[in-house]
């Protein structure tokens, strides 16, 4: 269960990132509304999560969640440039993430 809340800290971490994004763009209230409400629920999540993930591990999945997937996100959403450099190092973020589950 621990790392279902971590993956889901991960993606209210994306969730805001996005809204950020949103509000950068279009000055919408709302978005702002909502991007605190995706990082409480991030947050909150995260905390269920550390309670049986060591603190290293979980912060670092956490983030690599945010960063891929807010990259990854706003790549689609806002038309950010796209190039096989970039996704080489999301690809790098990704693969990182994976290792760090399964190193011990």
């Amino acid at each position: 269960m621990d790392w279902i809340f971590l993956i889901l800290a991960g993606i209210g971490e994306m969730s805001g990132v996005t809204f950020l994004g949103f509000y950068t763009d279009r000055k919408n209230k709302l978005a702002v509304v909502a991007m605190v409400a995706s990082f409480v629920f991030s947050l909150g999540f995260l905390y269920l999560a550390l309670q049986t993930i060591p603190m290293s591990i979980g912060y670092s999945i956490w983030t690599g969640i945010g960063a891929a997937g807010g990259a990854i996100m706003n790549m689609w959403l806002f038309d950010e440039p796209r190039s096989w450099i970039r996704g080489f190092f999301i690809f790098l973020i990704i693969f990182a993430v994976i290792g760090l589950k399964f190193a011990r």
